[in-house]
């Protein structure tokens, strides 16, 4: 009852500010990062104390050791200090000092940086891209609640833990149950970045002192930029050497198809939302780049987001038109959106797509519903991609279908 009590003031509290401050929108205040926002490492090269002691964040009381190697992910890093401290750096957000279990957490810590106290085992994950990473190191047992429901899962180890009661049910990322989350004794919330449409709900969640923590991955560049965030997670789990080995793996499918000769065709990856607004990636975003590396090229090329810092752009139809009417290839990204079954769904939806030459010669794709959550396997998209633009075996894609 006690625990009922405080969500209940919160939210009594919540709400009083949220009348005061109609018609404002108030998030958390922005942290001020005062790390030196470059990876502590070379380009390919390690990092180790006396080579990089002046870039790296000093935190008093703990003596650093190493950075953490990346080979493709660009937007955070991950430091190693004595006696099994680490610090994620997120760029262009927050930083958090993982303290080991029955250690003690550091004075004087500089107060952007949020603790993380081991073990982690009671997490509510609500971003659904990060659950391939987690069974990847085999940690799904540390997330002991989800944003989404059984039937929202495509991981087959989430499903079955959700069907075991393993794994509970917490509301989605924007009306999470919050009793819940103290009943169960939350230690972390994994959040995407939809969490800062927001804001409150992000307050909420921190005023219970509970910690946040915003994966990024989709902000990568590069496709296995986003499957390295498996070491950032690693970290979390300490299950660094699992994950080295497994991202040891996808790198070697991506070596396998650099080879890819570049056809030179042309592919316009997009959904369209319900607003009718055409939903695209902008060109440095991995999707792009994963389009590069199966041997095409993506129609938008240098396509920019001006109003944020997201990967997705939104475009009027008209817009779309102008660009990808003679794109040589169209995917439709089912990921967000419900999938096309046919030609029929696609123009239902605007009878402008009926003028556009890939539908004109048959060459409309779809992927399945569960792309965005296989961060673990991206190698095997743009060998679907390859496949598609090379006229090869469809009984050979894992997320790509052909649409008639």
């Amino acid at each position: 009852m006690m625990m009922r009590k405080k969500v209940y003031q919160l939210i009594c509290v919540m709400l009083c500010v949220t009348m005061m401050t109609a018609g404002v929108l108030t998030g958390c205040k922005a942290k001020e990062d005062t790390s030196t926002g470059q990876s502590a490492q070379g380009e390919g090269g390690s990092t180790d104390a006396s080579e990089q002691e002046e870039e790296v964040p000093v935190i008093q009381g703990l003596e650093y050791e190493r950075t953490m190697e990346l080979d493709y992910a660009e937007a955070f890093d991950v430091y190693y200090y004595r006696e099994g401290y680490k610090l994620i750096d997120v760029h262009n957000d927050r930083r958090y000092l993982i303290v080991p279990e029955e250690s003690d957490v550091p004075k004087e810590l500089d107060s952007d940086i949020i603790v993380l106290e081991q073990p982690l085992d009671c997490i509510y994950l609500a971003a659904t891209s990060a659950m391939a990473l987690f069974d990847a190191i085999d940690s799904i047992g540390a997330i002991r609640m989800s944003g989404t429901q059984a039937s929202g899962w495509y991981i087959e180890h989430a499903v079955e833990a959700m069907e075991a009661g393993d794994i509970i049910y917490a509301g989605k990322y924007s009306e999470p149950d919050y009793e819940m989350l103290i009943d169960e004794g939350c230690d972390l919330a994994i959040e995407s970045t939809m969490i800062l449409h927001t804001p409150k709900v992000q307050e909420m969640i921190e005023d219970l002192d509970i910690p946040v923590f915003i994966d990024r991955s989709s902000y990568e560049s590069h496709p296995l930029g986003r499957t390295e965030w498996v070491k950032l997670y690693a970290a979390m789990m300490n299950q660094e050497t699992v994950a080295e080995e497994f991202f040891a793996e996808q790198t070697e499918i991506i070596e396998q198809l650099k080879d890819f000769k570049n056809t030179e065709k042309t592919v316009a990856f997009f959904y369209v939302s319900t607003n009718g607004t055409v939903v695209v990636r902008k060109s440095e975003d991995y999707i792009p780049k994963m389009i590069e590396i199966a041997g095409g090229r993506y129609v938008f090329e240098d396509l920019e987001n001006k109003e944020s810092d997201s990967a997705a752009v939104d475009l009027s139809m008209e817009e779309f038109y102008a660009v990808a009417q003679d794109a040589d290839y169209l995917i439709y990204n089912s990921s967000i959106d419900n999938p096309i079954e046919s030609i029929e769904d696609l123009t239902a939806k605007d009878e402008l797509f009926q003028e556009f030459k890939a539908v004109k010669e048959g060459n409309v794709w779809c992927t399945g519903k569960y792309l965005y959550q296989a961060t673990d396997i991206v190698g095997n998209l743009i060998a679907d991609i390859h496949l598609m633009l090379t006229d090869g075996d469809e009984s050979q894609m894992t997320f790509l279908y052909h649409v008639n």
